[in-house]
């Protein structure tokens, strides 16, 4: 929930940081199935990509943004977000650091003294995104931090209403209240979910050998990734987790 009267929270400073791109962790695993899934953005109106804390959503998203600069708009969202007036500010100034002329009449609107509902600048917004001679995409990342319903409502307008060569990819801890459903129906949806963020064998063989450093033979690294389902976090994570097994006890980290 936000604070404050929300012209005041629409009006407040804009923090840059929030619209950069987070630089990439070192020392990833390379996961080249994803990337090649994440590639799919460009095919549809929205990838979700979907998990509990600790998946690697952001860090997905981080290296392919990376990947594809000067076409991807990022907003890291925070609970302050949740206000229409503040959230569509920072939507339209994250395209902006892209494609400069994107949103210009839209801004005004929503900085205007008296600011219109968003059905009167969703217009504009909109026919500016489908003027750009190329795809551009909007990722929101923490999106599970945003509860107000007009937003869901406006957001669901953008994606029925959306040109062609724009794609919104959401982070989220869950399905956000979306569509979903009906995007499916008509193959504009692609998704990636917790089971597809944990590792295969090859990952997780990468993992705990060259990150974590394990010495491990071959036939445990894969009894690892088996019984754990590709998520090595209960195995190598707080005293609580389920006791781990002997070779792994005795592993040289």
């Amino acid at each position: 929930m936000t604070s404050g009267h929300p012209d005041v929270q629409a009006r407040a400073p804009v923090l840059f940081t929030k619209l950069q791109v987070p630089p990439p962790r070192p020392r990833l695993v390379e996961r080249a199935r994803l990337a090649v899934a994440l590639d799919g953005v460009w095919q549809g109106r929205i990838f979700l990509v979907s998990a509990p804390a600790g998946f690697g959503k952001t860090t997905l998203l981080v290296e392919w943004a990376h990947q594809h600069r000067g076409q991807v708009a990022w907003l890291s969202l925070d609970a302050a977000d949740d206000d229409p007036l503040r959230f569509w500010s920072y939507v339209v100034t994250a395209l902006q650091q892209v494609q400069p002329d994107v949103g210009a009449a839209a801004l005004a609107v929503l900085r205007a003294p008296q600011p219109a509902p968003v059905a009167a600048f969703l217009p504009t917004l909109l026919n500016d995104l489908a003027a750009l001679p190329e795809n551009i995409a909007l990722v929101l990342d923490d999106y599970h931090l945003i509860e107000a319903p007009a937003i869901h409502e406006a957001l669901a307008d953008l994606l029925e209403h959306s040109p062609p060569n724009f794609h919104l990819v959401l982070a989220a801890r869950a399905e956000p209240p979306l569509p979903l459903a009906r995007l499916r129906a008509r193959a504009q949806l692609a998704e990636l979910h917790a089971a597809d963020l944990c590792f295969d064998a090859q990952e997780a063989a990468a993992f705990l050998r060259d990150l974590m450093g394990l010495q491990l033979r071959g036939e445990h690294v894969a009894a690892l990734a088996a019984s754990t389902e590709g998520c090595c976090k209960p195995f190598l994570g707080s005293s609580r987790s389920r006791p781990r097994p002997s070779w792994l006890r005795s592993a040289r980290i």
